[in-house]
């Protein structure tokens, strides 16, 4: 293909199995390139997403790759594309790009955060964004365990099915708790609060699994000695937490120059 457009995008994700296409439930990349088959008609395209989300997992933005035989007009694209995808997708940009530019490849960090409340059970309506806990929290403690995963970590304790031979080393160059100031509506609960956490990478339900530990030491199931010891050796018997989906928000997607 001779044309390249990046896409720039948002999307609540409460009611998709995740990005990628999967037989016979309705995901992101589906709605996706079905209204494109509906905008450009006969003209042959294909997409490469730069990050996949898990099922209900939103984007505040994210970016793919639109590939193309013919040169199309972004903003007539943009008109339409808005025009015809579910109200939950929303195209923020289109551009186009030269060939060597791969939305994979091409050197990236990704901001991640997590909405959280606890105590009184809030509002029904904040649920597809906020992960809510019934139990009382010690935030301060949170805070101290999120500041023991920055830096650079083997994180084999908290992927899903860990692979021999996999590269479990990452690096997370911002790890930590505050109250939530990036999103607010009415029907939140009175007091929520966000987990940044920032790396070039994340593996397969990396920063649940890291929140899930959060949460246990929270409740008093984990101490700070036993997160650190499980960013030095990996233990079959190591027990996760997988922290609902519906909190975490890819944030943001920083391309460099």
């Amino acid at each position: 293909m001779k044309y390249f457009y990046l896409v720039h995008f948002q999307y609540l994700g409460f009611r998709y199995h995740g990005y990628a296409v999967q037989p016979e439930v309705k995901t992101v990349q589906k709605m996706i390139e079905r209204t494109l088959s509906f905008v450009l008609g006969d003209l042959r395209f294909k997409t490469l997403v730069s990050s996949r989300t898990d099922a209900m997992v939103s984007a505040n933005y994210s970016i793919f790759e639109l590939f193309m035989d013919e040169a199309i007009d972004t903003e007539w694209l943009f008109e339409e594309f808005n025009k015809n995808i579910p109200p939950d997708i929303r195209v923020l940009k289109i551009e186009e790009v030269d060939d060597k530019f791969n939305v994979i490849q091409h050197p990236k960090a990704k901001e991640y955060v997590y909405l959280f409340s606890f105590g009184a059970k809030p509002h029904p309506f904040s649920a597809s964004l906020i992960a809510h806990f019934c139990e009382d929290f010690d935030l301060e403690l949170m805070k101290k365990g999120a500041a023991l995963f920055l830096g650079e970590h083997n994180f084999k304790n908290y992927t899903k099915a860990p692979k021999e031979n996999a590269n479990f080393i990452r690096e997370i160059t911002c790890s930590h708790i505050e109250e939530n100031n990036l999103f607010t509506a009415n029907f939140f609960p009175e007091k929520t609060y966000v987990y940044h956490i920032h790396s070039k990478g994340f593996m397969r339900n990396q920063i649940r699994y890291m929140f899930g530990q959060l949460i246990n030491l929270a409740l008093g199931e984990v101490d700070l000695e036993g997160i650190q010891k499980s960013l030095e050796s990996y233990s079959e018997s190591f027990e996760k937490r997988l922290a609902p989906a519906s909190g975490l928000i890819l944030n943001k997607i920083k391309f460099e120059d």
